[in-house]
């Protein structure tokens, strides 16, 4: 969880599309949108992929044109494992007390 560093948001989004195959920026901003209901702006998303790439959890692909994909490294599946299992954890205790209440 730590790996994700203080702008866990947009990483937590990238990572989460990423999860199931290699993108390029737009294809992550459409896709993010559609789950989360989320637009990240160009300078959000490319600023989260370079803190994402600098902690080795993504990779930048070869160009293809003009369009740069990237693609879910091992650790950041591991990272994103940890991270989502911790906020379902919390969530599970928040609703639980908010039931109660």
């Amino acid at each position: 969880m730590d790996g994700l560093g203080r702008f866990a948001e947009p990483g937590v989004l990238i990572l989460s599309s990423l999860a199931d195959g290699e993108k390029h920026g737009y294809a992550l901003i459409t896709d993010i949108e559609a789950f989360a209901g989320v637009t990240l702006g160009p300078g959000t998303l490319y600023g989260a992929l370079t803190r994402l790439e600098e902690r080795g959890l993504v990779e930048a692909m070869p160009a293809d044109g003009r369009r740069r994909p990237y693609r879910l490294t091992a650790t950041g599946a591991e990272a994103l494992q940890a991270y989502l299992t911790h906020a379902r954890t919390v969530a599970s205790v928040g609703l639980r007390r908010l039931a109660i209440s």
